[in-house]
């Protein structure tokens, strides 16, 4: 049985990776935000605008622990997930544990082009965005090193380096394809 929650920075990679590595193990794919968008109905925008950062938060770990039931299964977690409450714990005595490390740097270019479908930093410019970023990394830092594992995210650009990360997290979790 495979379970892999992969953790890090919104604009980290977790997604892209996640389905690449899904896919070349041949098993399932959730991206948490997803899954509860398809289970409420409602984007995680809308979903913090009618119950705020605490609902949302509160769904978030409730369907954690419902997809982290799953077996064969890679979850992409929401920024913040492994920093809410007992969810690391949970994710640590589940399976194995990802960090997709990025320099702030890459994750700047990234959230530019992604902010608009992002609560957190939608009406944010450029040089908040930044700030935003530094001091966010550093305080969730700790939280996300009580991962099993790190990876770096930062070569997630090409369908080359999608592939040769897949390959560094198979070889460095020991998971052999079927």
């Amino acid at each position: 049985m495979t379970r892999i929650f992969l953790m890090g920075f919104m604009g980290a990679g977790k997604t892209t990776l996640g389905k690449a590595l899904a896919k070349d193990l041949g098993i399932s794919f959730i991206d948490l935000d997803q899954y509860i968008e398809s289970r409420y109905m409602k984007s995680v925008s809308q979903i913090f605008a009618a119950r705020g950062e605490q609902g949302f938060r509160e769904i978030e770990s409730r369907l954690l622990r419902e997809v982290g039931e799953f077996n064969n299964v890679i979850v992409s977690c929401g920024g913040s997930t492994p920093l809410i409450g007992d969810n690391m714990d949970y994710m640590l005595a589940q399976g194995q544990t990802v960090y997709l490390k990025c320099h702030n740097e890459t994750l700047l270019r990234r959230l530019k082009v992604a902010r608009a479908q992002r609560p957190l930093i939608a009406s944010k410019s450029d040089e908040e965005l930044a700030r935003f970023i530094e001091a966010e990394t550093q305080r969730r830092e700790p939280g996300y090193l009580r991962a099993q594992y790190i990876c770096p995210g930062d070569r997630l650009e090409s369908r080359d380096q999608i592939s040769e990360t897949v390959e560094y997290i198979e070889k460095l979790l020991d998971i052999k394809k079927d």
